[in-house]
């Protein structure tokens, strides 16, 4: 439950509010050898204005629209007067970031006392990072692609339009998992990869062994390929290379572990174990061979840009695997019981275990018990990691290969012995 603070320490509020927003404003411009409207004695001010007319009548607000639409009047001939300037540079002045800081100064006040103070001071807060950040913004709004957009407003498409309207209850007899389900996963494995793209390409793209853990965040598989690929083409950076594989592998334990944290609680606190140990022992194979570089050169993934997680494509694809996966296990498990599960764990290891892991999560209405569901995710990763040893072999070939890929070997091995020892009973 929210409640609004008493009228003294919302008056406080909303001047001390006005006074850092006021701040920022005037700071801001100075710096740019700007005079514009509004700073630290105005914003306060204005705030308090705004508070004393919204107390006078806080049922119709009548003084108080007032007095908002006297300030938008004075903004206006304000904007009006000045739009035809230009800036140093011959850019126009039609930015509306004055008279719209104006107005939210002016709004604090009603807002500081009618609202929770985490709403005035978020505000605040919002307003000033967006203020100071122009030319970060800026660049940023000149650097993105308009595809990236696009693509992103289809994400908020899918996710706000589509997810809701899909039935939450089973459509087939034939496995309990429903379409809201599917969907949710698509989203879920799409965001994680998304966020980790985005990170590559636009803050860190390609610089040093952020490729390795940002890669193992969006697919390990795709990771050891590219890298594998540089090991062979660039031999000054074979040490790295090997190094970036291991440590791709590692982090892809952690995301897993959250994909199934969003999806089964239980079971990510069952495999928060093996799979955290498995990350450490996947660490400290990548810092043994880190450290045992000589001279290890920059390493860079400009071979291949990853591809946008969140193209249409890449999501039905997915649904359409999550779905096959899942009837799949409902199939091994009322034909063969546990050990048709942990041997199809053992086939989806060679290609994309995501589908198999979340299918494994979702459960639906009957889920296969704790230990058999930990076992399962684990031989599938220990299958995936042998094919990514594969993958080396053939992609780096001679003694480029042999550290990484005895190194996923060691790390199949483990997580293999971890999954026979839990289905056995051993934990």
């Amino acid at each position: 439950m929210t409640t609004t603070l008493p009228l003294v320490a919302g008056f406080l509020l909303l001047l001390g509010l006005g006074f850092f927003f006021g701040l920022a404003f005037e700071e801001f411009h100075a710096q740019g050898g700007q005079a514009r409207p509004g700073g630290v004695r105005s914003f306060p001010l204005l705030a308090l204005a705004g508070a004393l007319l919204y107390r006078l009548d806080t049922q119709h607000l009548l003084p108080l629209s007032i007095g908002l639409l006297v300030l938008g009047g004075w903004l206006a001939c304000y904007y009006w007067r000045h739009v035809g300037e230009t800036d140093p540079e011959g850019r126009p002045n039609v930015g509306l970031m004055v008279p719209i800081c104006n107005v939210l100064a002016y709004l604090l006040g009603p807002i500081a006392l009618a609202e929770p103070p985490w709403m005035a001071i978020g505000v605040t807060v919002v307003a000033v990072l967006l203020l100071t950040a122009r030319e970060k913004l800026h660049g940023l709004a000149r650097h993105v692609e308009v595809g990236e957009i696009v693509t992103a407003g289809k994400f908020l498409i899918l996710t706000g339009l589509v997810l809701p309207f899909l039935p939450n209850q089973p459509v087939t007899s034939l496995t309990d998992i429903t379409p809201h389900q599917v969907w949710l996963a698509v989203l879920a494995v799409c965001s994680i990869s998304y966020a980790s793209y985005l990170l590559q390409r636009y803050v860190a793209p390609g610089a040093g062994l952020w490729v390795a853990v940002l890669g193992g965040l969006y697919s390990s598989t795709a990771t050891t390929i590219v890298l594998a690929r540089r090991a062979r083409a660039a031999p000054a950076m074979v040490s790295q290379a090997q190094t970036g594989i291991i440590l791709a592998t590692a982090i892809m334990y952690v995301r897993l572990l959250i994909v199934v944290a969003l999806f089964n609680l239980p079971l990510a606190g069952r495999l928060a174990t093996p799979l955290l140990s498995l990350t450490v022992f996947g660490l400290a194979f990548a810092g043994l061979r880190y450290w045992l570089s000589a001279a290890p050169a920059e390493l860079r993934a400009d071979e291949a840009s990853p591809a946008n997680p969140l193209e249409l494509t890449a999501a039905l694809v997915f649904a359409a695997l999550f779905v096959v996966i899942s009837l799949a296990s409902a199939w091994a498990q009322t034909q063969f019981g546990v050990g048709g599960v942990l041997a199809l764990a053992a086939i989806v290891g060679v290609s994309d275990i995501d589908p198999f892991v979340l299918s494994i999560a979702a459960g639906g209405e009957a889920p296969l018990p704790l230990g058999v569901s930990v076992a399962a995710i684990l031989l599938a990763t220990s299958t995936n990691n042998l094919a990514k040893a594969g993958y080396v072999a053939a992609f780096a070939g001679g003694r480029a290969a042999v550290v990484p890929a005895g190194a996923l070997g060691l790390l199949a091995l483990a997580g293999g012995g971890a999954a026979l020892w839990i289905a056995l009973g051993g934990g």
